[in-house]
């Protein structure tokens, strides 16, 4: 018997069904706040699954959203962790990645332990951004990353 190793992998990713109620939830969590945001969801690669901008958001919001979603499904990692990550020598260089954004607003989103994807919230301070993005990624019984 001759052992073949596997020619793909099976990556679990965020149903176009999820992905649009956590555009539902983070648009509620932004009305609370009285803030235009915008609202971007992606699968694991970074690719865009759902997206909403409030009428009232600037239109440099949505691509903002949309690289804090992409950052965080990346690496696994909130977006606002990384001024710390990048201060290291080692990794100062993805900084200039043109999608890299360390502004906090952007969260994996974890199902069972595994990234399914991203979401990025941007229209109002870091701490409204994350603020919305927690009270979304909660209400749906996703993992919320520190």
């Amino acid at each position: 018997m001759t052992n073949t190793p596997a020619r793909s992998v099976s990556t679990p990713n965020i149903s176009c069904e999820g992905a649009l109620a956590l555009i539902t939830a983070a648009r509620a969590a932004a009305e609370r706040l009285g803030v235009g945001m915008a609202i971007a969801v992606t699968d694991t690669g970074g690719h865009l699954r759902a997206f909403e901008r409030a009428d009232d958001a600037p239109f440099l919001v949505a691509e903002v959203a949309t690289n804090k979603a992409w950052t965080a499904a990346s690496f696994g990692r909130a977006t606002h962790v990384w001024n710390e990550i990048v201060r290291s020598p080692e990794v100062t260089p993805l900084n200039s990645h043109p999608r890299m954004t360390a502004l906090g607003g952007g969260y994996p989103i974890f199902e069972g332990g595994q990234v399914i994807g991203g979401i990025g919230i941007s229209g109002g301070s870091s701490a409204q951004d994350q603020q919305v993005a927690e009270e979304a990624l909660r209400e749906l019984g996703f993992e919320v990353s520190p």
